[in-house]
């Protein structure tokens, strides 16, 4: 499903194509109004699970107190890319994401997603 998310929580899992294994599991916070993609995980000092931002194709760390991974979803949930962010950075555009998952930095290599994953969400 998306498109029709809202602000809220649920479940993301991660499939590897061509992978028999059943998926990875994580938590998952929703941030779909303006203002819960503002805020982001700004004020944080961790983050159990993962962040979905929709629509977001872009995302900086400017006040973050944590490195955080980011992965770039097109609008089929396929990931495009996945890229560690230091706190203080702009990261650029990417222009076929129409959603960006953050985690903690390190995450998202423990949970096998990777350019070419799809992965869904569940409310």
């Amino acid at each position: 499903m998306t498109g029709r998310w809202r602000d809220w929580r649920g479940e993301l899992a991660v499939r590897q194509d061509g992978e028999k294994r059943p998926p990875v599991r994580v938590r998952l916070e929703i941030a779909t109004s303006y203002r819960a993609r503002t805020k982001g995980l700004l004020g944080r000092d961790s983050l159990d699970g993962a962040l979905l931002l929709s629509p977001a194709n872009s995302v900086h760390t400017f006040r973050m107190r944590m490195p955080i991974d980011v992965a770039y979803l097109d609008r089929r949930l396929r990931v495009i890319a996945v890229r560690t962010m230091p706190p203080g950075r702009l990261g650029l555009p990417r222009l076929r994401a129409r959603h960006v998952l953050e985690a903690e930095a390190g995450a998202m290599e423990g949970w096998g997603l990777r350019a070419g994953a799809r992965v869904e969400v569940r409310v």
